[in-house]
C-alpha cells in the first residue's frame, strides 16, 4: 500500500517531479505475420487481418516467444491513419503465459506504404507507429505486468512487425 501526498500540500518542485513522464525499456518483440487479409471497406474504414505466425521476445525483464495464432485487426481510416487492434500470447523462457492486447495508431504516407509493401526496409523515422500494450497473466513472477502502463514503438517490414516496449514510470 502506498500513500500519495495531497497535491495541494506539495511544493511546486514536488508537483513538477510527479508530472514528469519517464520510461524504462522492458523488452522488444519481433513477430512474423502473413500478408494481410483485407475485408470490404465499411463505414469505419478498411478492415484488415494480419495473422501472427510466431516470433521472439527479448529484453532485460522478459524473454520468450510469441505463440502463433494471435494477430492484428487494423482499420485503415479515410484519413489514412491505421487503428491498431492486436492480441497475442507470450510464452516466457520459464514457461509462463502472458496475454498481450494493444491498441494504437500508425501513420505513413502512401509512398512509404508502397516501399514497405515492396520489401524495402524503411527507416522508422519516416512513419509513426505507437501502441499501448496491456498485459494479463496469472504468473507471480510476471504479475507486475498486470499493474503497469506501457507504450510500444513499432517498426514495419514486409512480413514482420516489431515493437520496443517501455514501461511508463
Amino acid at each position: 500500500v502506498f500513500v500519495l501526498k495531497n497535491p495541494v500540500l506539495c511544493t511546486r518542485k514536488e508537483r513538477d517531479t510527479m508530472a514528469e513522464l519517464k520510461s524504462e525499456f522492458i523488452f522488444e518483440y519481433e513477430g512474423e505475420v502473413e500478408f494481410p487479409e483485407v475485408f470490404a471497406t465499411s463505414h469505419v474504414g478498411t478492415r484488415m487481418f494480419y495473422f501472427l505466425k510466431g516470433g521472439t521476445v527479448k529484453g532485460p525483464q522478459l524473454n520468450g516467444t510469441l505463440l502463433s495464432g494471435g494477430g492484428d485487426w487494423p482499420v485503415i481510416r479515410s484519413d489514412g491513419a491505421g487503428e491498431i487492434d492486436a492480441r497475442m500470447v507470450i510464452k516466457t523462457d520459464d514457461n509462463e503465459l502472458i496475454y498481450a492486447c494493444y491498441r494504437g495508431i500508425s501513420v505513413m504516407s502512401p509512398e512509404v506504404g508502397m516501399r514497405v509493401q515492396s520489401g524495402e526496409k524503411v527507416d522508422p523515422s519516416e512513419y509513426y507507429f505507437r501502441t499501448t500494450p496491456v498485459f494479463e497473466t496469472g504468473s507471480e513472477k510476471y504479475g507486475w505486468l498486470n499493474r503497469i502502463i506501457c507504450v510500444g514503438v513499432g517498426t514495419f517490414e514486409l512480413g514482420r512487425v516489431s515493437y520496443k516496449v517501455y514501461k511508463i514510470l
